[in-house]
């Protein structure tokens, strides 16, 4: 282990917190208000990079690349398809939501259905990120720092599952500090300072490891060696065997990103607290453009590393952190594992924030103590957070052994994503369909999509069509059942979405032109390299 790693790891890491720190040390974070929606004054680079830097974690910076390196380019769609899923939070979501002035997603459902609604969709939120979301971050996280800093060789420690739980714990503490003590605000700075960061590693990982591939030729020469050797990995349309098989970008990989970019707490939180709609459009919007820029540092370098690699039997979720240790020169190792960390902080720091945004406000305020003062509402997420950290952190050395992490993190998520999903569409696009139906589907759909994985023999159904397809297929039963029901059972009356006045709605006026480019972007990056 260099000393140089070492000082450079330690420095970039200190700046960070240092800065965030400094920015942020009057705010407000004894009320809800300003805790949990950072007293809506985030403005549009807040909001990007706060967007950008909860979703880029190793998760997806280890488990999408490990993907690229086993089954090339076709991955980036969870990059380029989330560009339509932001273009559609910016022009039908995010004004709906604003409009309510809400701090939570359930807290919509609660508006639009019943309290009882919000609370089912409360613990599926509670279960699914104690369960799959914050332990992936946490394992992914601690995979990627175990292989770029060789941590066996700094600590002494040879056991890996033993170093395995120490990462895991270490981090996990550092996260919980900055989500629990800061606030949302805390929060979208220190994903701002770090996503900085995170774009110019990931750049200079694909720069020195095309320089590798050309044995210094010039990373024009890597790539021209890259295109002539492993033709069939830069292919943008995924073939049938491959975890994106090219017509699923129409179904089940369309509807989970949609749900990831409109209606998932963690992600979405951020835009809550936008200062006002144009802010967030254009927060969303800017989003939408680095996530065109994704497949650069999120694939590419994974298919570098099967070009450098795959004959060593490096395996796939290992490859990024072999790449970075291996090409990158001391210094630059030690800045990228503190980017590294900053991402899976990011990550981390913004799920736990939201899960205790979602039980403070949608269980302890509503349902356990609804006399609760500001002051108790906040202490019991701090509480509650505290809490759901050590849950996770016990839980993320178990996902060991996992074939594909990134394939895991997406099956996982459809449980949950999908009748959550359906429940908002159906909810703002009707007026007459009651809570009953929202309620049948929220419990149905997350059953169903579990037996279907899970339970013999209805687990054979998404092996015969397809994981996504199969989402999909569920997706349209659940919208299906909800408007039966609406019409046999509907609501006595009409609902009518209220404005409360709390943000400013007028739209930003380069919303429609901007939306259009990047879908226009979306189709000619697939037709560049469709093969």
């Amino acid at each position: 282990m260099h000393a140089l790693t070492l000082l450079s790891f330690l420095f970039f890491t200190g700046l960070v917190a240092f800065i965030t720190w400094r920015l942020t040390r009057r705010d407000d974070h004894a009320s809800t208000h300003g805790y949990f929606l950072a007293g809506r004054t985030l403005t549009f680079p807040l909001i990007a990079g706060s967007l950008l830097m909860t979703n880029l974690s190793t998760e997806q910076m280890v488990g999408l690349n490990g993907a690229a390196f086993s089954d090339g380019l076709s991955v980036m769609a969870w990059e380029v398809v989330a560009v339509i899923a932001l273009v559609a939070l910016a022009l039908f979501f995010l004004p709906r939501f604003l409009k309510s002035g809400i701090a939570t997603l359930p807290q919509l459902l609660a508006i639009r259905f019943d309290s009882g609604t919000q609370l089912i969709t409360n613990v599926i939120f509670l279960i699914a990120y104690a369960v799959i979301l914050l332990p992936i971050i946490l394992y992914s996280g601690a995979m990627g720092l175990l292989g770029m800093l060789d941590l066996p060789g700094l600590t002494g420690i040879r056991s890996p599952t033993l170093l395995l739980w120490l990462t895991v714990w270490g981090v996990g503490i550092i996260g919980s500090l900055y989500a629990l003590f800061g606030g949302l605000r805390t929060v979208a700075v220190s994903d701002t300072l770090n996503g900085v960061g995170l774009l110019i590693g990931g750049f200079v990982i694909v720069y020195f490891g095309l320089q590798a591939v050309s044995g210094d030729g010039g990373i024009l020469e890597g790539w021209a060696i890259l295109k002539g050797s492993d033709p069939d990995k830069l292919n943008s349309i995924g073939g049938a065997e491959q975890q994106v098989p090219f017509f699923t970008l129409f179904t089940g990989v369309f509807l989970i990103n949609l749900f990831y970019w409109t209606t998932n707490q963690q992600i979405i939180q951020r835009t809550f607290a936008a200062s006002s709609l144009a802010e967030g459009q254009k927060g969303v919007l800017l989003t939408g453009f680095f996530k065109l820029l994704g497949p650069l540092y999120l694939v590419l370098p994974g298919i570098i590393a099967y070009h450098l690699y795959a004959e060593q039997g490096v395996q796939a979720d290992e490859a990024y952190g072999h790449l970075v240790f291996n090409v990158l020169p001391p210094y630059l190792t030690g800045f990228f594992a503190a980017v590294m960390v900053g991402a899976i902080l990011s990550s981390f720091n913004s799920a736990l924030n939201s899960t205790t945004t979602i039980f403070s406000l949608g269980i302890y305020k509503n349902v356990l103590k609804k006399d609760a003062t500001d002051e108790q509402v906040v202490r019991s997420g701090k509480v509650f957070g505290w809490i759901m950290a050590v849950v996770t952190m016990t839980i993320a050395p178990l996902l060991a052994g996992q074939e594909s992490l990134f394939g895991y993190l997406q099956k996982m998520n459809a449980i949950y994503f999908i009748p959550i999903l359906a429940v908002v569409v159906v909810g703002l696009l009707t007026r007459r369909v009651p809570p009953m139906a929202a309620k049948i589907a929220l419990v149905g759909g997350c059953l169903t999509i579990a037996a279907g994985y899970f339970v013999p023999p209805f687990d054979r159904l998404p092996q015969i069509m397809h994981e996504f397809h199969f989402v999909a297929m569920v997706f349209v039963l659940l919208v299906a059942v909800m408007l039966i029901i609406g019409k046999l059972r509907p609501r006595e009356t009409d609902w009518i979405q209220e404005y409360t006045g709390e943000v400013d709605l007028t739209p930003w006026r380069g919303a429609l032109p901007a939306s259009l480019v990047l879908v226009l972007l979306v189709i000619a990056i697939y037709a560049a390299f469709a093969g």
